[in-house]
């Protein structure tokens, strides 16, 4: 059980992201998990929700909701899939193109300022890490196998 304290410090890490990251996000009005959305949205072609929900890792029944209330925001909307008349593709509006138009430059540059702390070199070696760890995780998730 030598990989506790490295599994204590990938949630407390994860934790530590969320609590600067999530008030900065509200400070603009937004949801963590409406923010994924825009951004995720922003500059692609319109897509399904299943593909949305890829992007973002958010589940399909959470998802609904969140697009359901930035529909309401006016942030994004639903059009008629031509490829298959059963579906839905989702695009930003006017509006949310402008929301992410400030919120994703603004919220990159607050988070700049905690990874700017890390070297170059530190910053390759995590992501090299994690994505191991990643790797690790997946080809033993037999799900995951699948896709």
């Amino acid at each position: 059980m030598d990989f506790l304290p490295l599994l204590r410090e990938v949630v407390r890490s994860y934790q530590a992201f969320e609590n600067f990251s999530t008030p900065h996000i509200k400070s603009m009005n937004l949801t963590s998990p409406q923010f994924d959305v825009i951004a995720t949205l922003a500059n692609q072609p319109p897509m399904t929700c299943k593909a949305l929900g890829e992007k973002t890792l958010i589940t399909k029944g959470t998802l609904t909701g969140i697009l359901d209330r930035l529909e309401i925001k006016e942030m994004v909307e639903r059009i008629t899939n031509t490829e298959d008349g059963r579906s839905q593709k989702i695009q930003l509006t006017t509006k949310g193109q402008e929301v992410f138009s400030h919120a994703f430059p603004s919220h990159m540059k607050h988070l700049q300022s905690a990874f700017n702390q890390l070297s170059q070199e530190e910053i390759l070696n995590l992501t090299s890490s994690l994505k191991k760890l990643r790797d690790a995780m997946e080809k033993l998730t037999p799900h995951l196998k699948e896709q």
